[in-house]
């Protein structure tokens, strides 16, 4: 096939291009991109429509609200993430990490408890070491391996169970539930099972279950409790606390400052302690910046407990 009759012979790669179409696999979306890359939405689209006509593909089609990647796109996907890392690893020099001209968006996932209990100390941590690294906390709402496998999310953060063999995991701390309700609430003077029991619960749980480890630690004394609302995070079960008759069981340290002015008291049952870990994908174990973020979490973490 000659040059002419051939569309990409005279096309001059731009590396640039390759960087945004990671962004928009990742992301799924010209918004999402665009934030993650610090551009205008006008921007990206135009960056969308150049690879577009370098990949004569659509790359992403409309599917209801959102965009979906063509066949294409997925097949190139992996190989894509990978060439990418391996470019900036090459531009950023592996054993030359300088932190404090390190210009980097990382994206944790972790839940409510989490961020408003380490967010500041890890904020603070993060601008002393590295002032232009930047940090996006992504809601929690599911415990997906995909979103790691695709670059979606840097870090993972919860009580994590299987995510697959290739994860890398990390326990950060133990935590532990604790009861809690509103100060005046009969349960401050006296926590007996009998009497945990006897008053109306507030689970917490994202896949909205009304019972748990607690339900069977009150079984085993001939006990069950009544579970009236579920809800997805620990602010909206301490909010409901605060007004009402329910009672919540929350994580200990991950709920330490959204406790105040609550009455919390030890379980009368018992339950198993909660490993609060980190996740990550293999592809960034040699990365010195990821291996600084994890560090920094572990530091932040530590700090938090003193």
């Amino acid at each position: 096939m000659s040059a002419r009759s051939n569309p990409k012979a005279h096309v001059s790669l731009d590396m640039n291009l390759l960087v945004t179409l990671d962004a928009l696999l990742a992301e799924g979306s010209v918004a999402g991109a665009a934030q993650r890359l610090n551009l205008s939405s006008p921007a990206m689209s135009r960056q969308l429509a150049r690879i577009r006509h370098l990949l004569a593909d659509p790359i992403l089609v409309r599917a209801g609200r959102g965009l979906v990647p063509t066949p294409r796109a997925e097949a190139l996907r992996e190989r894509l993430r990978r060439l990418v890392l391996e470019a900036e690893a090459l531009v950023r020099g592996d054993d030359e990490l300088d932190l404090m001209r390190l210009e980097r968006v990382f994206v944790i996932r972790a839940n409510d408890g989490f961020v408003g209990s380490f967010g500041a100390v890890l904020a603070s941590c993060v601008e002393a070491e590295a002032p232009r690294v930047r940090l996006r906390f992504a809601h929690q709402d599911k415990e997906d391996v995909e979103a790691l496998r695709e670059g979606k999310i840097d870090a993972d953060v919860g009580v994590i169970g299987a995510m697959g063999p290739e994860i890398r995991l990390q326990a950060l701390f133990h935590d532990r539930f604790v009861g809690v309700v509103r100060p005046d609430h009969p349960l401050v003077n006296a926590v007996t099972p009998q009497q945990f029991a006897a008053f109306p619960h507030v689970s917490v749980s994202r896949r909205g279950r009304f019972s748990g480890p607690i339900d069977d630690g009150l079984a085993a004394l001939g006990l069950k409790r009544f579970v009236s609302i579920a809800v997805a995070n620990f602010a909206d079960a301490l909010a409901i606390v605060r007004t009402s008759d329910l009672v919540a069981a929350v994580p200990a340290r991950l709920t330490e400052a959204a406790r105040s002015g609550l009455a919390s008291f030890e379980l009368p049952v018992k339950t198993d302690a909660l490993t609060i870990s980190l996740a990550w994908h293999p592809r960034f174990d040699a990365d010195p910046a990821h291996r600084w973020l994890r560090s920094v979490m572990r530091k932040a973490c530590g700090q938090a407990a003193r």
